[in-house]
């Protein structure tokens, strides 16, 4: 079976935000700062561009496992995208308070992070990292 293709790296996490230009650069910072902050976890590159927190090993029906981390995030070109866990829900009225954004099956995609609520994306690693540990 084949490995992982993004899996944690040595790699500088202040060197990779370093190297993020303008604002999303800004953005990627400060919320590398809020997710260190609200999870206690210290930040580590998966792969080249995903910045992650914690580890976790994931294993799934099909026989599948992986190791990856508890909550992570990506400053791409389009959105800043928020990798949490086992999806969104139960999470309705965290994300109507949150601001503009959109999600994917564990993903939460924010254009600008001055447009929604710190204090609910605060809540939001908060939960997921509980999550994995069987809190949630």
């Amino acid at each position: 079976m084949a490995g992982n293709k993004t899996v944690k790296t040595d790699a500088s996490v202040d060197d990779y935000l370093a190297g993020i230009a303008g604002s999303r650069g800004d953005d990627a910072r400060e919320l590398n700062d809020l997710l260190a902050e609200a999870t206690g976890l210290e930040p580590a590159m998966w792969g080249s561009s995903i910045v992650g927190f914690g580890d976790r090993h994931l294993k799934y029906e099909s026989g599948r496992e992986l190791d990856w981390f508890q909550v992570g995030f990506a400053a791409r070109k389009q959105a800043l995208t928020l990798y949490l866990t086992e999806g969104f829900e139960g999470y309705d009225e965290l994300l109507g308070r949150l601001g503009p954004h959109t999600t994917g099956v564990g993903c939460l995609y924010v254009k600008r992070l001055s447009d929604v609520d710190s204090a609910v994306l605060t809540e939001l690693a908060q939960r997921s990292v509980q999550h994995t540990r069987g809190g949630g």
